[in-house]
């Protein structure tokens, strides 16, 4: 009996030690930035002040020739239709030439890279580099690399410390976001990405 006794301790010493591992790297594991020269930018929807900020700071240092900005369609703020904005906004840049509007009907990363597909049609090359927020990186780039096999795919990560940090326990949005990331990759790996 006090064999079995010490195993079990020992087996649950090491799993503790490989949680409390996981733990202390969930922030880092979840961030991929390894952005490689492209055919293309793609800025994957949601956030709209650093990501496309990013994506115009690749552009201009020669990472991709153009930038595809990703716009929810049928989004409004404040009854102002997203993608109007986004036009007006990229008519005011100096690189307007170089930046086209994929909109986008998805409400999921996956369903996204659906839409990104079709805009991809009217594009050039199979080399992308997709800009999306730290913590989505790892999960956007596993999906991107499996609904879009036929290209390849790297990632830039955009910081933003109002909601994301590698140290994740430092501040409760960061605690948030990491679990929630979490538990979206952990969703798309062991469900979504079978059917």
């Amino acid at each position: 009996m006090r064999p079995r006794l010490i195993r079990m301790t020992a087996l649950l010493s090491l799993l503790a030690a490989c949680l409390l591992m996981f733990a202390v790297n969930a922030g880092t594991l979840l961030v991929i930035n390894a952005p490689s020269h492209s055919d293309l930018i793609v800025v994957l929807a949601g956030e709209t002040d650093h990501r496309p900020a990013e994506a115009l700071k690749l552009l201009d240092q020669g990472y991709a020739p153009r930038i595809l900005l990703n716009v929810p369609a049928n989004a409004t703020i404040y009854k102002f239709n997203q993608l109007k904005i986004a036009s007006q906004y990229i008519e005011q840049l100096p690189q307007a030439g170089s930046i086209a509007i994929c909109p986008i009907q998805g409400l999921s990363t996956r369903e996204e890279s659906h839409d990104v597909a079709s805009c991809l049609a009217h594009e050039q090359g199979t080399r992308i580099l997709i800009v999306t927020s730290d913590y989505h990186t790892r999960r956007s780039l596993s999906i991107f690399r499996h609904e879009l096999p036929g290209r390849s795919f790297s990632v830039a990560a955009v910081r933003d410390d109002t909601q994301f940090g590698i140290h994740w326990w430092q501040h409760r949005q960061w605690a948030k976001t990491c679990m929630d990331e979490w538990l979206r990759f952990a969703w798309w790996t062991l469900v979504e990405r079978w059917y």
